[in-house]
């Protein structure tokens, strides 16, 4: 099980790629909590695969089974359990992977680790479809944010080097047999200034930690990001002003609303870079671990040639753990 602990909220994720069933427990999300379902399940749509030609042909409904925590669609204040049973199973695909690791998957670091033992379907408990269960505790949080006046945007930036055309960007890697990855950028509105903690609890460090459990992810910036370096003080401070509300605003955004690791009631802004999918249909360098040779892998099973689209809810669930997370309290009072 691997865990993502904040001050208030606990969020558990349990199960593996090719296992019969994934799931979650969230611990810590107040008592009287209205949750939309059918809002539930759309959201959760948007992550599932087998939906277009440029996704994994995989089909898995990503239906959840609350097994606790919440009675007739409210939570109680205890724990909540969803159960997400895994339809489509094709363990055989993999059966080459037990002795030959994928370049650029994490075959290989599990196995050392796990002495053999790991479930390497798949990528077993690596898989990226351990974020379905991310995403249904990210989509109650989403929608008890919504609640109080925030709202998380996410939009793709650039797919294999390109701003747009995107589906024939993919489109060129499945016929080359290859992947491409790309940049999304993530919005957070409505979070007040004064969240969030200095040094190692700050907002960027809890974002960040929970945004790098999304397998694909290599990179997040915040605001201005590695552009700053190239900035002068002058150019990259961002000057405060109040606006006609008397409210206090700033006439730029490099920071991406966090400063010292805390909020400044502008908006949050960062972008992650997510990698190219690693399994690709192209024949690939790698070794034998019996043999203890190198030798060749053609990857079987069924990839997104970009996993970029389906990564965009990940994200949206993902930050909002985090913002949750601080701001507990101001959710339980309106619920």
């Amino acid at each position: 099980m691997s865990s993502i602990i904040g001050k208030n909220i606990i969020i558990s994720i349990f199960g593996e790629s090719h296992s019969s069933a994934i799931g979650v427990t969230i611990d810590g999300i107040p008592a009287g909590i209205s949750i939309d379902m059918a809002e539930l399940i759309e959201f959760l749509g948007r992550r599932a695969p087998g939906k277009t030609s440029l996704t994994s042909s995989r089909k898995e409904a990503d239906i959840p089974s609350f097994i606790s925590g919440i009675k007739d669609g409210i939570t109680c204040g205890t724990p909540i359990t969803a159960i997400i049973y895994n339809q489509d199973i094709n363990r055989a695909d993999y059966n080459i992977v037990s002795d030959r690791p994928r370049p650029g998957h994490a075959d290989y670091t599990s196995h050392i680790k796990h002495k053999g033992f790991e479930d390497f379907s798949g990528g077993g408990h690596n898989s990226g479809r351990l974020t379905a269960p991310l995403c249904v505790a990210g989509g109650i949080l989403i929608q008890a944010l919504s609640k109080i006046g925030i709202e998380i945007f996410t939009e793709i930036v650039e797919i294999g080097g390109k701003n747009n055309k995107f589906d024939e960007v993919i489109e060129k890697a499945v016929k080359s047999k290859d992947s491409v990855g790309g940049i999304v950028r993530c919005v957070v509105k409505g979070v007040p200034a004064g969240y969030g903690d200095p040094i190692f609890d700050g907002i960027e460090n809890q974002i960040s930690k929970i945004i790098f459990g999304i397998p694909a992810v290599k990179g997040i910036e915040f605001g201005a990001g590695f552009e700053s370096a190239r900035l002068k003080g002058s150019e990259m401070n961002d000057e405060f002003y109040y606006d006609e509300n008397d409210e206090v605003r700033t006439k730029t955004n490099n920071a991406g609303g966090i400063l010292g690791g805390i909020t400044t009631g502008m908006d949050i802004i960062f972008q992650v870079a997510i990698k190219p999918t690693p399994s690709i249909a192209l024949r690939q360098n790698t070794i034998e671990y019996k043999s203890k040779e190198n030798t060749i892998i053609e990857i079987k099973g069924r990839h997104d040639p970009c996993i970029v689209p389906r990564v965009l809810p990940c994200i949206e669930a993902g930050v909002a753990i985090v913002i949750a997370d601080f701001m507990r309290e101001k959710i339980a009072n309106h619920s």
